[in-house]
Formats: C-alpha cells, structure tokens, sequence
C-alpha cells in the first residue's frame, strides 16, 4: 500500500511540475537572451506587410480594405497582380512591385487561404524526408512552388532588374504559406543569380513573416545573411515543429494539436531533435516581436529581439489563447509599426556616433553573429544530409512534364517570360536510380557548413 502511495505521489509531483513548466512558459522567454535589433535592419518590415496585405485587394486604385495609413505603394509601379486563377493552383497569389523611391523590387506573396484546396495541396504534398537540396531537407509542395513561381516570373525580375541599372536591391516577401516560398525561391536564387543577371547575393532580401518551417537546420542556418523571419511573440506556425501537413489537417481543432504536441515534445529530448536532419525549422535569421510579459494584462510597447538560434530556435509550443491571432498579418502589422517608431524614438535620443558608422559597426556585428551560427552548428555534429538517399516522389518524369505543358497553355502571364528553366537546374542536383526515384548528386551540391 505504502509502495502504491509513493508512486502516486512521484507521479503527482512529475505532473504538476510538467503542468507548471508549460503554463508558465510564455512566447518571450525564447528570445529572452538575444539582442534587441536596430531601426535600420527593421524598417523594412512594416511596409512590406502592407505590401503584402495589398495582396489581398483585387483592384488597387479602389482598395476595399486598406489598413490605416493605406497599402503605400503607387498603383502605377505595381507590374503584375496575379490572382488564383493566374497561378492556376501552383502558388498563392503575388504582387510584383517597383519602388522607385527605395530603389526596390519586391514580389509579396499572400499567406494560406482556408476555403481554397489548391493551398491545402501545396501544405499536404510533403513527407518528412521526402525532399532533399542543398544538402538538407526542404518542405516539398513548397520548393514546387517556388520553382513555378520562378518560371513563371524569373525573366521579369530580370529584365526589371536590368533596366533600373543593375542597383535596386530584390525583396521577396511572404506570409505563412508565401513565406516558405518566398525563403525556398531565395535560397534558389541565391545558388544561380547568374539567372538573373549577375545579381550580388548582398542585392538578395527574403523577408518571412509568421515563417512556415519549410527547411532543415543546416539550410535554416547557411541562409540566415539573405532570409529574415519574423515572429509575433507566442505565434504557434514557427515553434510547432509537427510537419506542416499535419498542421492543417487539424487545423479546425488546432487547440487540440497544440496541446498534444507541447506533451509529445516534453519527452523529446532538444540533443534528439537537433540530431534529426530531416525535422524542419523557421528559415534565417530570427526576430521575434515580445509585446506580452508574464502574469501581466494587456500588451506592453513592443520589443524587437534578433539573433541566429541553432539550438532553442523556438522549440516550444506556447500555451496562449494568442498563439493564433499572433499569425495574423495585421497584427504582425500593426506591432512591427508600434515597435519600429520605439526604435526610431530610441535612435534619435541616443545618436552619439556617425549614423554611417553605426550601420558599418551593425552589418560587421551581423556577419560575426552569422559565421559564430554556422561554427556553433558545426560544432553540435547537426546532420548535413550529405548521404545519397532515395526520395520518392508521387508524379511521373512524363505526367510532371504533362502537367506543366497543360497550365502553360492555359495561362499567358503578362510580363512573363520562359528564359530560364527552373525545373532543370533543380534537377541538376539529383540523378535517377534504376528504379525511376531521385537521388541526390553529391558533386553538383553547393557548398555545406563547414
């Protein structure tokens, strides 16, 4: 009996401290360690959420829905709105725009649409493992649509490119959805800017918001100087490390999944996960918008906090009734806005040296942190998914052709044009088995961590 007693209370004791870890585990304390960011490396944020909310809108000179302030952008510099029925299916819908005044190009890509199957079939078409490049591991259905996407408008952003006199820096911007796309079509150009005209990796910006995991450690890790995410304090997309298709499927009884996740993950040790080279992350560099304290009411002037995480990259699950509107572009909106006029608050009350020495000072500061990432990496022993594996995949060399061919004779996108093939130099990368599967090649992969 007293035997029974001392087992019922281990276990009431494991519980409760279980119970008391979660509970009290809020979004902030993930990032409670890291830097806070500055205004220049910020500000582009909130613009290109109302870029990217102007997405949404299907005529821009009569906006239906415009946050306050408006969209701020010029309808008359806009070079392509692409709607459903442009994409045909293959990618979300995407705004191509100019800034001539920042000297910008920028393609915004709208995050998941609920009621549309097409963007459920990108998120499901993907298993863990199922796709490798680079050497690591991407989301599947997502890496397709980002090639399309390239196919489709890679000659365009050339040529746009081009003609503004090979200096406006290329923005690709995306949320949710559009954000594993838009980082997956950066690390793609980023291996062949040639494509694009030579452009310097140092012109190439990706800019994730409410990030989707989408690639492996290793690749979340190389890629952090040109991919920057960014996350809402306790937002459940970038710490649910559950594979996106999953996610969705669930997505009508998503408090349900969160908390069976948070309990699957507590006996999951962090040595285990990062060992995984097949398990997911957030992409880049991270900036994480803490608005909320513990056992505090109400939302406090926000704070923008950055680092380059390899391990802790946000881990944990965050028990919060506010881990689903945290996902939502216009909240990201509204409080990356709140926390950049703080920095710009903050900046002019303490400008003690040159601003051009204080962003020199920043970017050598950025580089240190991205080389210490990529030595810290190396040093846990993170799998690179060096070894040739075997992937399945669902479409047929012919059928994938078949297919293709059908939607490019449906759809003549203005602007467009076939120059380059994504498709090829993807494939590049791999050599079929005897038995039709995708192996990776090892000679033609890019450089590794090293």
């Amino acid at each position: 009996m007293s035997v029974c007693c001392g087992v019922e209370c281990v276990l009431l004791l494991g519980c409760s401290r279980w119970a008391w870890k979660r509970c009290t585990h809020v979004g902030s304390d993930d990032s409670e360690t890291w830097p806070s960011a500055t205004h220049d490396e910020f500000e582009p944020v909130p613009r290109l959420c109302r870029l990217i909310l102007a997405v949404y809108e299907t005529d821009l000179r009569n906006p239906q829905c415009p946050p306050d302030g408006g969209y701020g952008l010029n309808p008359d510099w806009v070079l392509k709105h692409a709607d459903y029925e442009q994409t045909l299916g293959r990618s979300p819908p995407y705004l191509i725009y100019a800034d001539h005044d920042r000297k910008e190009i920028v393609m915004a890509i709208r995050g998941l649409n609920l009621v549309k199957d097409s963007d459920y079939k990108l998120l499901l078409d993907n298993r863990l493992g199922m796709q490798m490049f680079d050497g690591g591991y991407v989301h599947h259905g997502l890496l397709k649509s980002a090639v399309w996407l390239l196919n489709e408008e890679s000659e365009t952003l050339k040529r746009v490119w081009e003609e503004t006199g090979r200096e406006y820096q290329l923005i690709l911007a995306g949320h949710s959805l559009g954000s594993g796309v838009a980082s997956l079509m950066t690390v793609l150009l980023v291996n062949h800017r040639d494509r694009l005209g030579g452009i310097p990796r140092n012109k190439i910006r990706c800019y994730a918001l409410a990030p989707a995991r989408c690639m492996s450690l290793n690749l979340a890790v190389k890629y952090a100087d040109v991919i920057h995410s960014i996350v809402l304090q306790d937002d459940f997309l970038p710490r649910t490390g559950t594979p996106l298709e999953d996610i969705f499927k669930s997505i009508f009884c998503l408090p349900c999944l969160i908390f069976l996740v948070c309990l699957r993950d507590t006996f999951i040790p962090e040595g285990r996960k990062l060992k995984d080279p097949r398990r997911l992350y957030a992409p880049g560099r991270m900036y994480h918008i803490v608005e909320r304290k513990f056992c505090r009411c109400g939302r406090f002037p926000p704070e923008v906090r950055t680092a380059i995480p390899v391990d802790g990259r946000f881990e944990h699950i965050v028990l919060s009734c506010n881990a689903t509107s945290d996902h939502g572009i216009i909240w990201i909106q509204k409080e990356s806005e709140k926390a950049l006029e703080i920095m710009r608050e903050n900046k002019s009350e303490t400008i003690t040296v040159p601003p051009k020495i204080q962003k020199l000072e920043r970017l050598q500061t950025i580089e240190k942190e991205h080389k210490a990432a990529l030595q810290k990496a190396a040093s846990l022993d993170i799998p690179r998914a060096g070894e040739p594996i075997e992937i399945e995949i669902e479409e047929t060399e012919t059928e994938a052709a078949e297919a293709d061919n059908a939607d490019r004779a449906k759809a003549k996108p203005e602007l467009s044009s076939r120059g380059t093939n994504w498709d090829e130099l993807v494939e590049k990368l791999f050599q079929r088995s005897e038995s039709g599967k995708l192996i990776l090649n090892k000679e033609s992969n890019t450089p590794q961590i090293q």
